[in-house]
């Protein structure tokens, strides 16, 4: 069995975390074979929006314990970090797709964080998110500690990321943690119809946006400002904004191809 599954259909890509007997956790072979998935995703001109999604119950359960516990299979904290975690945080940050987490149950510790980098964060009513780290003694990773406190504010992440309060998905919409919550029975078709959504908008341009907000977390207003004077004039000379003029001018809906 695959640990990480991909389809491909419209436009868009489901990466699929599939190791439901243990809730998703990552092992060494997953989080290279997620970093690989990323990678074809992000070369693969087919692909214009990227979903991760969850098989089972759980969205992912962070780091699989039994591995790092495991004298012949654990790898060292160092190298879960430096070679599993960071990476994918990287890829998702850095592929000018959108991404779309798509949470349909818990996503503790690494989990969470994962989801909570991507560009867009949907999830189940009955899902919940999980900053698990102190509850065995360790600190937040998978950039917990840049991200959660950006979202939802310095006083509330700190208490959550010490405290290892479970936050359920409404409260999380309410936080600013995600876009939308969906029931559990429509969940899929949802997601489904965010993602064509997304797939069929201006690939180029939400990848340039995807960028700004990228600078935005370090950039100064100055610094941002040029930034949003050269990417707009790239982003002018695509194929996609000619597209888009025109179908404003002609009262029709624009045709994109992302390009």
């Amino acid at each position: 069995m695959n640990s990480i599954e991909l389809s491909i259909e419209n436009n868009v890509a489901k990466i699929t975390l599939n190791r439901p007997e243990a809730f998703n956790s990552f092992n060494r072979k997953m989080a290279l074979s997620l970093q690989d998935t990323l990678d074809n995703c992000s070369t693969n001109d087919e692909v214009r929006t990227i979903v991760i999604t969850g098989n089972g119950k759980a969205f992912c359960a962070g780091q699989d314990l039994k591995e790092v516990t495991s004298p012949e299979l654990n790898p060292g904290f160092r190298k879960i970090l430096e070679e599993h975690y960071n990476p994918i945080i990287q890829r998702i940050r850095t592929i000018e797709k959108p991404i779309i987490a798509a949470v349909n149950g818990v996503a503790a510790g690494a989990g969470a964080n994962i989801a909570l980098a991507c560009d867009i964060v949907v999830a189940t009513e009955v899902a919940s998110f999980i900053q698990a780290f102190s509850k065995i003694g360790l600190i937040p990773d998978s950039a917990g500690t840049f991200f959660l406190p950006r979202l939802i504010g310095f006083q509330k992440a700190s208490a959550l990321m010490m405290l290892g309060d479970k936050v359920s998905a409404a409260e999380a919409e309410q936080l600013g943690m995600l876009y939308k919550v969906f029931p559990i029975d429509t969940f899929e078709e949802e997601v489904n119809k965010l993602a064509l959504k997304v797939a069929q908008m201006p690939t180029k341009a939400l990848g340039l946006t995807k960028r700004l907000l990228n600078q935005s977390l370090t950039n100064d207003l100055e610094q941002q400002l040029s930034l949003e004077s050269d990417l707009q004039i790239e982003s002018a000379e695509s194929e996609d904004y000619a597209e888009g003029v025109n179908a404003f001018i002609e009262k029709r809906k624009p045709v994109f191809k992302g390009k």
